[in-house]
């Protein structure tokens, strides 16, 4: 085992190999505030990766509902009892947030590989803490859909009472739309027997190189996310590519310009924002203020990476939902989820005119700046000032393209009178 720094932890962690970083890193945030689970996203996906025979139970990107749901079957929930049983108790945040190197303080339980290495198996020391899901969980990726949990027991003819105040619910559930994390430290890597799993130097991307897979599956088990796949009629394992064809500007819808995968282009709830993001020796990020992923996590703090204690340290992150449970979301996205909650709630100018770039334009948008509008409301929000600023935010390509305008204050058109109707 090498010692690596884990930022998301807030401290150095033990992995199989020594610490490699690509040039930028393939990232993005999903806004769980605004998925309305109508599978767009999903279906996108199969249609364009996993529609061939042999693949009909992989869903590479899939939404479910938590806290019941799952693909597979309580993928998380699994993988966290195991760490509680190799760790009782014991996994826990302590310490001193410190920016960019330990937002989030620093986490005092085992993640997946430092549990890992009191478990002996026909081998040695396991790899990397996981369990191989039967068949039967990988069967209805929308099982529980729309099912929600109560504080209190429903009856019949009965609405739940009081289950629509905020800040939480008391009657809930929500949308995790999930996609590969292409991790930091992937546990599919760490577990494969053959190295037939890499990350692509130029943006981080997780693939499987099928001439070298054999099918053993240790890359399903040890991938606590449960995002590699087995594929039984060619006896390889498959999983989300990152559509690294359209990031790499082969798609001639782009005209030669790094578009959004076909997930996030697709997505017509407006909450999925994907891009790169440069980084340190060490593996944490470089300062990049107007990279809108780099404002959203280490400077507005609203989004937050999901379970970070496993410790593969992903790169997808969350804004949480803001109805939900504070310590249910605590468990899922760690000890930022009341600051990131609270932020969002009554977000300030920066922050309200980048949640506009969400879902605007299909090519990844690499930097941000925005030209000041006029002040068009004011109000309080749970005791705090809010102002509302019609401001313009404009996105561009990496290399100076600009591919998004839009204003915070959507414009009201009135449609001419002889046109009051389209009958």
């Amino acid at each position: 085992m090498s010692t690596v720094y884990n930022w998301q932890l807030g401290r150095g962690m033990a992995y199989p190999y020594p610490a490699a970083y690509p040039r930028e890193q393939f990232a993005f945030v999903f806004n769980l505030n605004r998925c309305i689970g109508c599978q767009t996203c999903t279906m996108a996906c199969k249609s364009t990766w996993t529609f061939s025979r042999g693949q009909e139970y992989m869903w590479w990107n899939n939404v479910e509902t938590k806290p019941y749901g799952g693909y597979p079957h309580h993928w998380d929930v699994k993988t966290l009892a195991l760490l509680e049983k190799a760790n009782p108790g014991g996994q826990v945040w302590g310490g001193v947030p410190e920016p960019v190197r330990a937002p989030y303080g620093r986490f005092d339980g085992k993640t997946i590989f430092e549990a890992a290495q009191d478990l002996m198996g026909p081998e040695g020391a396991n790899r990397a803490l996981g369990y191989l899901p039967p068949d039967e969980e990988w069967s209805a990726p929308n099982r529980y859909e729309d099912h929600p949990v109560a504080a209190e027991k429903g009856a019949p003819d009965r609405y739940f009472q009081d289950g629509q105040r905020l800040p939480e619910h008391r009657t809930w559930f929500f949308y995790l739309a999930r996609i590969c994390n292409h991790c930091t430290y992937p546990a599919c890597l760490a577990a494969c027997p053959r190295n037939a799993i890499y990350k692509r130097p130029e943006d981080g991307i997780v693939l499987i190189d099928q001439e070298r897979c054999r099918g053993y599956r240790k890359c399903m088990e040890a991938c606590p996310y449960k995002k590699a796949m087995y594929r039984s009629n060619t006896r390889t394992s498959e999983k989300c590519i990152g559509c690294y064809p359209r990031l790499e500007g082969r798609d001639p819808a782009g005209g030669g310009l790094p578009m959004q995968t076909r997930c996030m282009a697709a997505c017509i709830g407006h909450i999925r924002l994907q891009g790169f993001v440069e980084l340190e020796p060490d593996g944490t990020w470089k300062e990049d203020r107007y990279n809108p992923l780099y404002y959203l996590v280490h400077v507005a703090r609203v989004a937050l990476p999901l379970y970070p204690q496993f410790g593969t340290e992903p790169n997808g992150y969350y804004i949480p939902p803001r109805w939900v449970p504070r310590p249910y979301l605590r468990q899922m996205f760690g000890p930022g989820v009341d600051e990131a909650i609270e932020r969002y709630m009554v977000p300030d100018r920066e922050l309200l005119a980048v949640l506009q770039l969400f879902g605007k334009d299909p090519r990844v948008c690499h930097r941000y700046e925005i030209r000041e509008g006029p002040k068009v409301y004011e109000t309080e929000i749970r005791g705090r000032k809010f102002v509302l600023y019609n401001d313009t935010i404009i996105g561009y390509a990496k290399d100076g393209t600009k591919i998004i305008e839009t204003t915070v204050q959507e414009p009201f058109h009135r449609r001419p009178e002889q046109h009051a109707n389209s009958i």
